[in-house]
Parts: C-alpha cells; structure tokens; sequence
C-alpha cells in the first residue's frame, strides 16, 4: 500500500531530507491505517515505540544517503570517494612517509655501513641506513638515513649522534642539516588542496601544469610555483628572491632530482629560462642520437625554524605530560596532521592556527598567549620566503605553565 511517509526530494541543488518528526508522523498513519483506525499514538505504548524504531532507521538511511550523495562534491569527498575523484586527473593519494636525513658517519677506512644500518637521535628515535656504502680516504662518508617509522618525526641538525647496531670500525655519526620531515597518509584537506592546484596535470606550458606535474612526483612532499613574463628580473616573496626574465620558478620538498627535473621539462615552455640552486641535465631522446640535453633548475628551500610559544594556566587537573602533548599537537598540527593546512613554502603561518589542536590536547587547557618567530617567538604571524620551507621541532616549542 502507499505510504505517508515523505520521500527524499531530489532537486537541482541537491537532495532535500525530510525532518524526523515528519518521518514519525508519516509512521504513525501507517501504522494506524493498518490497524483500521483509533491507534493510541503515544510513543510509550507499543505501537509507538515501533513507530520511534521505524522513524531512527529511515532517519539513519536518509543520513547515509545524503553522505553518498554529498561524496560525489570535491569539498566534502573523503576516503574512496575522494580516491576515485583523484584518479580522475591521474592523481593518486601519497602515502605516509619517513623523516629522511643525510648523516656524516665516521671511521676507519674501508669500513662497510650496510643499507639497514641504524643510528639513534636524542628523543630515541631509530634511522636506517638508505643505500649503504664504504669509508673512503679521509674517514667519512655522507650517506642517507630514513626513520623507522613514518610520519612527521623532526630531525634537527645535531640530534643523530649515536649509533644504535654496532659496526666494526664505524666510529661517530652525526647530522649536519635538518632532516626533511616525514607525513603521514596524505589526509583529506591536503589532497584536496593539491587536487584543486592539479587540475591542468594534463595541460601543458602553463605554471599549474608544471606545478601538478612536479607535485605528482613520487616522494614530494611541497611545491611551490611563479613565474616571471616580463623582461626584467623581478623578486618576489618576503625574501626578495630574484627571478630572471622570462622565467619560471619551481620549489621543492622531498622526491628525487632527476624525477623533478624531467617532470618541468616535459610540461615547461620551450625558451622558458628556470631559477634555483639545484641544476639537472635532462636528455631529450625524441631526436635522433645523439640526443640534446638541458640544463632544468629548481629550487630545494633552505628549511626555516619556527619558534613557538604556548601559555597556558597552571591547572591541577592538567595532564602530567601537558608539556610534551602540547608539543606533539603543534607538530601534528603543523604537518597537517589535524586535518588542517599544512604548513608550507611561501605560505603565511598564523598563530591561530593552532590554537584548537592545543586545545583539544585536554579540557582543562585555557590558553593565555600562543606565538611564533624564527628568531623570538613573539609574533601572530610568520611569512615564509618562496626559497624557505618551514620546519619544526618539539624543541623549539617552549610551553609555560602560568
């Protein structure tokens, strides 16, 4: 028989659910009519409380429909859904990866550091030995570690400094540079994000093709892109950073040079001049032998430290650990971890920006001030140079108990 409950409407602006209590009221006149008429609908009685069950499982379906429904939008997209929409431009969701970090390891020569060989930094976390490779003259050889585990572990300058499986003849380690900071599976808003700037992947000679092009690289964590079409060198960005006439300017986090390289060759202009300080030599074999090569620049940023500094009030009921919680919220944070923006090269940081994630960290947090800085955190805001990839570490998060 015909039911008198309403219906989902689907209409040109999407599909309009019908409340609850209009859901209920078309249940009880079925279950009324079905009874021949004069059914007490009070939700207390039996008849009723079939009515209320019947009433939550339309209600739940509809709700589940219009996620489905809500799926096939960009801005709400999530999990498989946002997968298939990527795969439609080509793109495919990055997974988590490691801290990695280029070590200085010293002894004797000769002496062989197997790929897998670990070394621990100060907070105990454990790095393995890339490629591997052998002492030459002069006792040291530079060679690539990456963290056990993925995500955004900072590495600062100095902190792998012990080797953790002892290896004959390996002496020391250490790291003289930042590590390049790990991330987890690449979460909602950032695919998004580099789904909406990836949309002309198969364009070619405009900045957003090169951009996607670059960004689809397995490994790259960060891009940014200008360019400069006027016939002067102009600068850009809070650094002043110079492009050359004519130019195009790429910057990269993470992947590999060679990959990089041909990505901006293949989707670049041709007489398109290009700016960094990193140069590649890119062979074009679509000629005859003996093939052309050019030389493809690109930007790897200097990583530039952010300093923070959280007050909060001294509460009895905060968490023991408050200190290094707040620290690892704002490291989450800061890599996307909350589901939030990333921070990035040539972006503006906002001290606001991670006042929830803190917040969430317990309820008895009330935060006083939260600041940042590279040299002193003292300001709301820090602006990155488009040659700058912001970078930090729990130890630059200082948090005061007040």
């Amino acid at each position: 028989m015909a039911t008198n409950v309403p219906a989902i409407e689907f209409t040109s602006t999407g599909p309009v659910i019908p409340a609850e209590s209009a859901i209920l009221s078309g249940v009880q006149a079925d279950i009324n009519a079905a009874f021949g008429g004069d059914v007490n609908p009070a939700l207390e009685t039996p008849q009723g409380q079939i009515a209320s069950s019947e009433t939550a499982i339309i209600g739940d379906k509809n709700s589940q429909v219009a996620l489905i429904v809500n799926q096939v939008n960009p801005d709400y997209a999530d999990g498989i859904f946002q997968d298939a929409i990527g795969r439609i431009y080509f793109l495919d969701r990055k997974p988590a990866l490691p801290t990695r970090v280029m070590c200085d390891c010293v002894g004797a020569v000769g002496t062989i550091i197997a790929a897998g060989a670990k070394a621990q930094d100060t907070s105990n976390n454990l790095y393995a030995c890339t490629v591997g490779g052998t002492i030459p003259v002069g006792g040291t050889i530079s060679l690539e570690f990456t963290a056990t585990k993925t995500g955004p572990i900072a590495c600062p300058a100095g902190t792998v400094a012990k080797i953790y499986q002892t290896v004959p003849g390996w002496d020391t380690i250490n790291n003289p540079a930042d590590g390049i900071l790990g991330n987890n599976v690449e979460s909602r808003a950032e695919f998004e994000y580099r789904r909406r700037n990836s949309v002309a992947l198969n364009a070619h000679g405009s900045l957003e093709s090169v951009y996607a092009a670059v960004f689809n690289c397995e490994g790259v964590t960060d891009v940014y892109g200008a360019q400069n079409y006027t016939n002067a060198t102009v600068t850009k960005g809070p650094t002043n950073y110079p492009l050359v006439e004519h130019s195009l300017y790429i910057a990269v986090v993470g992947g590999v040079d060679a990959d990089i390289a041909a990505a901006i060759w293949l989707k670049k202009d041709l007489g398109c001049d290009c700016n960094g300080n990193t140069t590649v030599m890119v062979t074009d074999t679509t000629y005859a032998y003996p093939y052309p090569t050019y030389a493809i620049k690109f930007h790897r940023p200097d990583p530039l430290h952010i300093l923070v500094a959280v007050s909060l009030v001294s509460d009895p009921s905060l968490p023991a650990d408050i200190v290094s919680l707040v620290q690892a919220a704002i490291v989450s944070a800061f890599a996307g971890g909350d589901g939030g923006p990333a921070a990035r090269i040539g972006s503006t940081l906002f001290a606001s920006r991670f006042y929830a994630p803190v917040a969430k960290v317990s309820q008895a947090v009330s935060i006083l001030s939260l600041l940042l800085g590279t040299d002193t955190a003292t300001n709301t805001s820090v602006a990155v140079g488009i040659d700058q990839h912001p970078t930090i570490s729990p130890d630059n998060i200082e948090v005061t108990l007040i």
